[in-house]
């Protein structure tokens, strides 16, 4: 069962997708049915995951990998199917088994054409999401990455808002042209190594038995630009960042929930897997790109979502302005820059997940979201404004909610670097500049929550509004009570993580040109 457990995480979902195919085809069967199929599956495949927090190597609380299972896959090219968790994946799986059963949830009366696809293909994504943060073999990392692609695409192109085939296309388009950059730097590895096992690369490269080409420089330099790309696409980054807010704009919620909290990671999950640990020159060298990359979206995310006038938008290009502090925390080579990097990827998969839901349920009432067309909804709706308010909070990054907690180590690592960035890049500029995206989230939330919630009811629609059901309130309930324990007491969080991503830190600024590991300057 240990040695199996990830394999059943990512086999799990498709057989649950297979039953919802399956019952689809009974005669008794009934739309209602497929739900509650979905959300079962979803449901036990939350439980198993659980079991990662205590098992054998202890799953995160040091350095090496655990419930690591490798298996011959295509000998004739020494791919093997290779999986295994460590402190940095460990929370990214247990993010997404927890918000694909809410994500379900949340169509429970929203979806109602074609319910049986709809179950099947969120089981498929939860399947090729898993598989993309346990995979160690870079070839079937890719084929879980671009697996990922085909359920969301439908998830938009079919169930989406009126620009739906416009958005589906649009996300398709730029994250497959960014996917096959990658492929074609593993298959340069391949020639280099002989190999697409991670860890037997990472091994070589340490040691110094690699036999690098003389110009390994150039390679890394390709290399490091075909991965970068992929993973800055999928973020994604000022300026690959376009795609995002039709997506997430013509999305239904559950497809919402999923492409902010758990898809948008996989960008930031593969620059600190692969591109810190198999390219730390590179890294390096292309660090302040990365650094002035994030202040833009920070600001320029803040300050477009400013003026949206639709809820969900606004949510949408917060999400730029968010993924651009994850960014700055990576690249500051500091263990709390780096520990509240991942941290953030946790919190804005709870908090802005819980956005998207608050938005999709009074989408549902209302069917429209234009902020001009609400307005004093506390009055109706008091307990949809008590959640949305709190939620609204934990985005900003209010203290003793989860936001400030991973936002307040990336600015101290990015304040107290001692990496030599360009020599006109001043690490304490830089997060001062970063820190005006705390001011502007402030202000584009509140004002926000402003116009949507306060103030006397302006359209007599809104005053007819029922509040949020007890199966709403429920299906939030467990966000919240993340992000107030998380704001609280982040130490098991980051105890469990900081070993794994001290591991890359010294991989970056700890190895020579050849990539060999010498002494830590620190």
């Amino acid at each position: 069962m240990q040695q199996s457990l990830l394999t059943i995480l990512i086999l799990l979902p498709v057989v649950g997708a297979v039953a919802v195919a399956a019952h689809g085809l009974a005669k008794y069967a009934k739309p209602s049915h497929y739900r509650w199929v979905a959300l079962g599956f979803s449901v036990a495949t939350f439980f198993l995951s659980l079991l990662l927090l205590g098992g054998g190597g202890g799953a995160g609380t040091q350095s090496a990998l655990s419930f690591e299972q490798n298996t011959v896959w295509i000998a004739a090219i020494n791919a093997n199917y290779h999986v295994g968790v460590d402190g940095i994946s460990l929370w990214l799986v247990l993010l997404t088994t927890l918000l694909v059963p809410i994500a379900i949830l949340s169509s429970w009366h929203a979806v109602e054409k074609r319910e049986m696809a709809f179950y099947a293909f969120i089981l498929l994504l939860e399947s090729a999401m898993i598989g993309v943060f346990v995979s160690l073999d870079l070839l079937l990392f890719y084929l879980f990455f671009e697996a990922s692609l085909v359920p969301m695409f439908f998830l938009i192109g079919v169930w989406g808002g009126e620009r739906r085939i416009y958005a589906a296309g649009k996300f398709f388009v730029y994250t497959a042209l960014g996917s096959l950059l990658m492929l074609a730097g593993i298959i340069a590895l391949w020639y280099v190594f002989k190999t697409f096992d991670y860890t037997l690369i990472l091994a070589a490269m340490r040691d110094g038995t690699a036999r690098l080409p003389d110009n390994w420089s150039v390679w890394e330099f390709w290399l490091f630009l075909a991965f970068a790309f992929a993973f800055c696409i999928k973020v994604p980054v000022f300026p690959f960042h376009t795609w995002l807010p039709d997506a997430h704009t013509e999305a239904p919620t559950a497809g919402s929930v999923l492409l902010a909290g758990v898809m948008l990671k996989m960008g930031t999950y593969g620059l600190l897997r692969f591109n810190f640990a198999l390219f730390p020159d590179m890294t390096r060298r292309f660090a302040w790109v990365f650094i002035v990359i994030a202040i833009i979206g920070i600001i320029y995310g803040a300050l477009v979502a400013m003026v949206q006038p639709d809820v969900k938008r606004l949510v949408a290009y917060s999400s730029v302005s968010h993924m651009g502090f994850i960014l700055l925390g990576m690249f500051s080579f500091t263990e709390q820059g780096m520990q509240g990097a991942l941290y953030q990827m946790l919190n804005h998969g709870v908090s802005t997940g819980a956005l998207f839901l608050l938005v999709g349920m009074i989408y549902e009432r209302r069917h429209t979201r234009m902020i001009s067309e609400f307005g004093g909804l506390s009055k109706p709706m008091p307990w949809f404004a008590t959640l949305l308010v709190i939620t609204s909070l934990s985005s900003v990054g209010l203290p003793l909610l989860n936001g400030f907690v991973g936002e307040f180590l990336i600015m101290l690592g990015m304040w107290t670097t001692q990496f030599a960035y360009a020599s006109w890049l001043n690490p304490r500029v830089a997060t001062m500049l970063a820190a005006t995206g705390v001011i502007w989230a402030a202000v584009y939330m509140l004002w926000m929550l402003q116009r949507v919630l306060f103030g006397r009811v302006t359209n007599e629609k809104n005053r007819r509004l029922t509040d949020l059901s007890a199966r709403e309130i429920a299906l939030l309930l467990p966000l919240l009570a993340l992000m107030l324990y998380m704001g609280a007491y982040p130490r098991p969080f980051l105890e469990r993580s900081r070993l794994s991503i001290n591991e890359v830190r010294v991989r970056v600024v700890a190895t020579d040109t050849q990539g060999v590991v010498r002494a830590d300057p620190e």
